[in-house]
């Protein structure tokens, strides 16, 4: 859906989209929210932020890295 005149939040305009989610991207949001408290809004917002930052730096031949500090070890991530 294309963004409506007016609807805007602190600091810029909202561009309102609407999502079909398999039902494990549901659940999984649902977990995150009850976890963080934040709004499955916020929560969606913030994942396709994180998303285009990571796919920007793979893009420019950046590795993904997890670190396990307990067990020292370091893992590559590699998005599919």
């Amino acid at each position: 859906m294309p963004a409506r005149a007016g609807n805007s939040v602190a600091g810029g305009d909202v561009a309102r989209q609407t999502v079909a989610l398999i039902p494990q991207a549901a659940e999984d949001l649902q977990h995150l929210q009850d976890r963080t408290g934040l709004s499955k809004t916020d929560l969606v917002n913030r994942a396709v932020s994180l998303y285009e930052f990571i796919n920007t730096q793979l893009k420019e031949g950046r590795d993904l890295l997890i670190r396990d500090n307990e067990a020292e070890e370091t893992q590559v991530i590699r998005l599919m």
